[in-house]
This record gives C-alpha cells, structure tokens and sequence, in this order.
C-alpha cells in the first residue's frame, strides 16, 4: 500500500511579500562563484565575498532586531516605577499651601510645577525609547559597513571604460592595462551591478519588521547610492553591447 502523495495544497506555503535573507546569501555565493570562474585573479570576487559574509551578519542582526527585548523592557518598566514611587512620595510629604498672596507666588508656583512635569517627561521619554535607541545604534552601524562596500565596488568599475576597449589611443605610463575583451567587460560590469543590487536587498533587510525613521532613512540613501551606481555601470554596458552588436547578429537563413 502506498502512501498518498502529499497535494499541493497541504505544501507549506512559501511567502513572497518579504526578503528572504537565506536566499540573498545563496545569491551572493552564486554570484562569487561565477565572478572567479570567469575571473579567477579578481578582486571583486573577494569583494562579493566579503559581502556574502556581511548578508550572514546583516541577517542574525535583522532577526536581533525584530525580536523583543524583554530584559530592557522589564528595566525600564522599573525604572519608571522607582521614578513615579519617589514623585508621589515626595508630593506627600509637601504641605501644600493654598494661599497664594501675590503674583509672584502664583509665578514661582507654576514654575515649580511646570519643571516638574518636564522632568517626568523627559525621563519617561529617555526609558521609553532605550531599546529603540539600541536597535537603532546597530542597524546604522550594519548600514554604514554596506555603504562602503557599495563605494568599493564603484572602485572596481571606476577605471572600466568601454572606449578604451575599441580605441587605439595611446597610454601613458599611469594607465590601466586593457586585458578584458568587449565581452568580457561586459560581463564584469554586470557583475559588479549585481552586487550592488545585493548591497541594497541587504540594507532592506535592517527595516523588514522593524519601522524606525531614522532607520528608514539611511536604508533610503543606501538604495539610491546603489541605482546612482548602478545606472553609471548600465551606461557602459549599453555603450559596449552597441560596439559588439554586429558580431552577434547571426547570418540570415535562406528560405527553401
């Protein structure tokens, strides 16, 4: 007797309205795998290594944040306690005095009262947002290490000029070797957009679940940083595909 085939319906069902941080490392491996199998003395291999371990942190961190912490949550839950205990254990130990004979009595009163309700504020305000302050404080950190690495590779791509491939002009001492073919260059160029599109999924990562302006903020920067740079690099790559077209277009067929 065989087993009944499990339907699709009773398949576990795969969410497609958020990143998946285990997906973006396996593309980021993909992706070195291919930048050394074409070129194998590259640095940019290192560089996508270097940012496949990052998507490795950048997910523990995601999760970090997302997740409660309840041991700042019970400090400061405490903490407020203690501050209200010791605000109502003063004002019972104040005789207050209702008779208020001139202005400025009533001046100094009011001023009294209002610092008070300030300094209740204000400490009510900093114990509110200490785990918030905390999360915050990471993911900015985590952003500012893609932000970097968004510049290296702009670095890589930086000397990659298409014209150089197809001109014979004449170099100078300090020029950059011409060692990559129009296809290859292509390819490397589409390489280092693909990173650069990786960099930006893994800043998404810092605000999935977690709704922070600041945050919010700098993830926004990192995204256009990286389709600034990258629609540098497609400027070169369609430039190159126009010097390489004719030589890809196949020869007609003759009918029968």
């Amino acid at each position: 007797m065989t087993a009944p085939e499990s339907s699709p319906a009773s398949a576990p069902r795969r969410s497609y309205r958020e990143l998946n941080g285990a997906e973006i490392i396996a593309t980021a491996e993909q992706l070195q795998a291919r930048i050394l199998e074409r070129f194998p003395d590259s640095s940019l291999a290192g560089v996508c290594g270097e940012l496949r371990q990052t998507l490795t942190d950048v997910g523990e961190l995601a999760a970090w944040i997302r997740r409660p912490h309840y041991v700042i949550r019970i400090l400061t839950a405490a903490l407020m306690l203690m501050l209200l205990a010791a605000i109502i254990g003063g004002i019972s130990r104040v005789h207050v005095k209702f008779s208020i004979q001139t202005a400025a009595e009533l001046l100094a009163a009011l001023e009294s009262g209002v610092n008070d309700v300030v300094f209740i504020g204000l400490g009510a305000f900093f114990l509110g947002g200490w785990e918030n302050r905390r999360k915050r404080a990471r993911a900015l950190q985590s952003l500012h290490q893609l932000r970097s690495l968004a510049h290296v590779v702009d670095m890589h791509q930086l000397t990659k000029d298409p014209e150089r491939v197809t001109r014979s002009g004449g170099d100078t001492r300090s020029s950059p070797k011409r060692v990559m073919t129009p296809f290859e260059l292509t390819r490397y160029l589409d390489y280092c957009s693909e990173t650069l599109s990786l960099i930006s999924k893994a800043a998404a990562l810092h605000v999935q679940g977690y709704q922070d302006s600041e945050t919010l903020a700098a993830v926004e920067q990192i995204e256009d940083l990286t389709n600034g740079l990258s629609r540098k690099i497609w400027q070169k790559i369609m430039i190159l595909d126009r010097m390489i077209a004719p030589d890809k277009v196949p020869a007609p067929v003759p009918e029968p």
